[in-house]
């Protein structure tokens, strides 16, 4: 019962003006983040990181989730109109949606993709407070060898889904878990590879390694580019429609069939919880199943609003689906919700089994976020400023990218005060720039920094408590558990290999 108030009470803290204020403004920054080819949801969350000092957690916590859900619904605008995803998880739609734009439905392609994108974020926010403080309960019988495998599973399981890099993956990850070292020791008050510089005693912050690998090396990478536009104007100047043109027509909505959505949701969401899955996994394995048990599959590809239907309601479900083990386990599902346990941590909070009874009050204003992101600002803001979105696109790179490099340096500085931390995002941004081009997952990178350090302390603890014996992690039920869940992911995953050649995240 206290639970159930306490969502309560998140949904009410969303009558403040000032936080409602937030959230509206995240979703638009989300939106215009999530449209344009080159931006991401997880950019702009890092560049609104260095924000969060000024701002109470409860407010930074909730534009975090409306920028999210904008950024994995946006993604489908230019993937439908110039059939270039502004997000990964927007592929499959623009499988279905350009052959709509092209046949002059690309108005009534975006509206599939809303209305897809509302019930699969509403449905995901709402398994997202029924099962988080299941989650939680479970995540209590876990001990120390338990939370070793757990985490040493989570880890494993983001370098393979990595689609044909795993030992890539595997190098950055651990690169990630290397510079996670440098500092403090985990167990005792002892420096370590501080190469006897004071300025590295307390290790590396999480700033200047989140602006760098997602800002900076951005930057770097658009670059490289000769154009001066994002995108040619001329390719989408006949997509001019009227505001009633978003609206999909009913009959195609009960072709459709809630059962569907209600799949489709379901997917995204499940798939949201595995570490390190993301958008891309969830729209790929709800469009396959989709088009299986569809009684028209010969229509796929050609531009079917059911796959549109499919792919949409599933990377907005999975967006609750990755809370999941991030709050109960402090393991982050998919880059964005790592940016966001960067929000806590940096708040002086730490995500854990008790964290959802302790914090519930804190954290319940970002589930309402969620569900008021997807049930009411994803067709309000397509309906209201749908024709305009179709212009973000023709801005030109060199505004667009100058005064995002203001923003991420000034925001590298502004967070610690310190020309070292914004040079070590400068670093950080170059060597994440070398690691895109080479194909390695950057986000490998990050979830090792993270993950790293709790890695460490509880393998050192479990094997204090056993003497230095290993086994302690096959003898303890929750550990063995977690390792057998890995040797079976393993076998899926890698050795017998899906028919399409793996699903996984983009490296970048």
């Amino acid at each position: 019962m206290d639970s159930i108030y306490g969502l309560l009470g998140g949904f009410a803290a969303l009558a403040n003006p000032e936080t409602l204020l937030y959230m509206v403004g995240g979703f638009l920054i989300g939106t215009f983040f999530g449209a344009v080819p080159g931006l991401t949801s997880v950019l702009a969350i890092a560049l609104l990181l260095p924000l969060t000092y000024s701002l109470d957690v409860t407010t930074a916590l909730v534009a975090c989730a409306s920028i999210f859900m904008a950024g994995m619904c946006s993604g489908s605008i230019t993937a439908t109109t110039i059939n270039i995803p502004g997000a990964p998880s927007s592929m499959m739609t623009a499988m279905e949606g350009y052959p709509m734009q092209q046949r002059g439905e690309g108005a009534k392609a975006l509206g599939h993709a809303a209305l897809g994108s509302m019930i699969g974020g509403a449905v995901g926010a709402l398994l997202l407070m029924i099962i988080s403080p299941l989650a939680a309960d479970v995540a209590l019988l876990i001990r120390t060898p338990g939370k070793f495998s757990l985490i040493a599973f989570a880890l494993i399981v983001i370098i393979i889904s990595q689609r044909g890099s795993v030992t890539k993956g595997m190098i950055a990850t651990l690169l990630g878990v290397m510079v996670a070292t440098i500092g403090i020791d985990v167990v005792q008050p002892i420096a370590r590879f501080t190469f006897e510089t004071s300025v590295l005693i307390q290790g590396i912050d999480m700033m200047p390694l989140i602006i760098g690998t997602f800002a900076i090396s951005e930057l770097l990478i658009q670059a490289d580019s000769r154009s001066t536009r994002t995108v040619d104007p001329s390719e989408v100047q006949g997509a001019r429609v009227k505001r009633r043109d978003f609206i999909p027509p009913l009959s195609e909505v009960r072709e459709i069939g809630i059962l569907r959505y209600l799949k489709s949701a379901l997917i995204g969401y499940s798939v949201g919880i595995l570490p390190g899955a993301g958008g891309s996994m969830a729209a790929f394995v709800s469009y396959a199943e989709s088009m299986r048990s569809s009684k028209t599959p010969e229509r796929y590809g050609k531009g079917h609003p059911e796959g549109i239907a499919a792919a949409e309601c599933a990377n907005n479900s999975m967006c609750g689906g990755a809370f999941v083990p991030m709050l109960t386990f402090g393991i982050p599902g998919d880059p964005t919700t790592a940016i966001v346990l960067g929000v806590l941590i940096i708040n002086g909070l730490q995500p854990g089994p008790q964290f959802m009874t302790q914090q519930l009050d804190m954290i319940a204003p970002m589930f309402a976020s969620l569900f008021i992101s997807a049930l009411i600002l994803i067709p309000l803001t397509l309906y209201l400023l749908g024709p305009y979105f179709l212009k973000i696109v023709s801005i030109r790179r060199d505004v667009l990218y100058s005064s995002i490099a203001v923003v991420a340096l000034v925001g590298s500085y502004v967070a610690t005060y310190s020309t070292f931390q914004m040079g070590l995002a400068l670093v950080f941004g170059v060597l994440a720039y070398f690691l895109r081009k080479q194909k390695y997952p950057t986000v490998c990178l990050l979830l090792g920094f993270v993950l790293g350090p709790s890695l460490e302390e509880y393998c050192r603890r479990s094997l204090s408590i056993n003497d230095g014996n290993p086994l302690i992690f096959l003898t303890s039920p929750d550990s063995l558990f977690f390792i057998i869940l890995t040797g079976v992911f393993f076998y899926f995953m890698v050795i017998r290999k899906p028919r399409n050649g793996g699903l996984g995240a983009s490296p970048a």
